[in-house]
């Protein structure tokens, strides 16, 4: 790695290159960061005008699931750092440019355990002990219904690769014909060809938390540290809508929820901030749910709460740069803007001017070039003396944006 205490400009020799592999709202934030401390940034999507591309230095459209095509694109760059941002990535690929030298952040075995809903349930589950949900695999509509009769009624069904929510489905009934629509359903969102499917016990949530524990550089050694957990709810929907910080929990449940985030960070390894994503069942149970390698989009609301947010973290940590453990600095809350509107290009997004009267309150508009049903476009931020306060001042911003053609 080329940086430790200078940078040169970037687009000239022997400036610092980060290369994203993925290039959403999330990867916008972390090339934001990235040029903040002069890195010279290239996103790559599978679509054009992802939102990183927007703040980007250059940016390519390729199937990053198509391990030639990712190979290509980063061998032409010959990036410092290589970033996934998404689930949609050849793993192969990144593999074999790690074994050539590149820098893979985490690293390519935690982004293809990760990414891979059954690969990370083996491993949570039977290589770390951790406590999950009852779950199966299956691969086909029938192993589906003998998985879902194992695990018990209600339960879900996911792809092995999405995210955010796409291609959920909770079985309620041993309908056959109910269970065959639901797996072919998981099947047609799976990123990627896989047909393979999770069927994983529905829990009756009490709460939920995303821990961002990260892994850098303390002068030679690599340290693990933990932010303060943040708290997130779903409304009954399978993606985020609310999250706030800093936690309101009960100390030892924190305590529980932030060693399970160590224990993956750790198990994982590599440089990096991860995602860890634990639920609070009504039984009491604490349970690990997923992982994402990366900054998650719970924590947007770190934007607005933490001296340091997920995405300069990760980018810190990703270039060798000290990441001291963040203090809060106010209470904040995120609720994420969805819309239903189908393929409009260029959406019109409206209420910005009072949306923004309210002190303490942001707007994070996402620039996606289109919409489709249930896509989020914006979030809004907001601080408050309170996390009462904070969700208070967010929820009514959001009534005031509105989405058009």
């Amino acid at each position: 790695m080329k940086i430790s205490d200078c940078v040169r400009s970037p687009m000239f020799e022997d400036s610092i290159k980060m290369l994203l592999l993925g290039s959403g709202e999330l990867g916008k934030e972390v090339a934001i960061e990235a040029q903040r401390l002069g890195v010279e940034v290239v996103a790559v999507d599978r679509y054009d005008w992802a939102p990183a591309m927007h703040v980007a230095h250059r940016r390519y459209v390729i199937d990053m699931m198509n391990s030639a095509a990712v190979k290509s694109v980063v061998r032409r760059e010959s990036p410092d750092v290589i970033i996934p941002e998404i689930e949609a990535i050849s793993t192969d690929a990144l593999e074999e440019l790690e074994s050539e030298g590149y820098l893979v952040v985490p690293n390519a075995r935690s982004v293809k355990i990760s990414m891979n809903r059954v690969e990370l349930r083996k491993f949570a589950s039977g290589v770390l002990g951790l406590p999950t949900t009852k779950f199966e695999f299956a691969e086909n509509p029938e192993e589906a219904a003998y998985a879902c009769e194992r695990v018990g009624f209600p339960c879900l069904i996911k792809p092995e690769m999405s995210s955010s929510g796409h291609g959920h489905v909770k079985i309620s009934s041993p309908s056959i014909e109910s269970i065959a629509r639901a797996y072919n359903y998981a099947v047609s969102h799976s990123r990627g060809r896989s047909r393979r499917v999770i069927v994983e016990e529905y829990v009756d949530l009490a709460l939920e938390y995303t821990v961002l524990a990260y892994r850098h550089l303390d002068g030679e050694r690599v340290v693990t540290d933990v932010c303060e957990p943040i708290e997130q709810w779903r409304y009954g929907e399978y993606h985020y809508i609310e999250s706030w910080q800093p936690p309101q929990s009960d100390a030892g449940i924190l305590k529980q929820a932030t060693e399970i985030a160590r224990r993956v960070a750790d198990g994982l390894g590599g440089i990096g901030i991860f995602g860890v994503e634990v639920f609070l069942a009504r039984d009491g149970r604490i349970l690990f749910s997923e992982v994402a390698p990366r900054p998650h989009d719970t924590g947007l609301v770190t934007l607005i709460t933490q001296e340091l947010s997920e995405f300069a973290i990760h980018v810190r940590a990703s270039l060798g740069l000290p990441a001291p453990r963040p203090k809060i600095i106010s209470p904040g809350a995120s609720v994420a803007i969805y819309t239903n509107l189908d393929n409009v290009w260029s959406p019109k997004i409206c209420g910005l001017r009072e949306v923004l009267k309210t002190p303490g309150v942001d707007i994070r508009v996402f620039g996606k070039p289109n919409t489709y049903p249930g896509r989020r476009i914006a979030v809004v931020l907001a601080r408050g003396n309170s996390v009462e306060e904070a969700l208070k001042k967010a929820r009514a911003a959001v009534r005031l944006v509105s989405i058009h053609a």
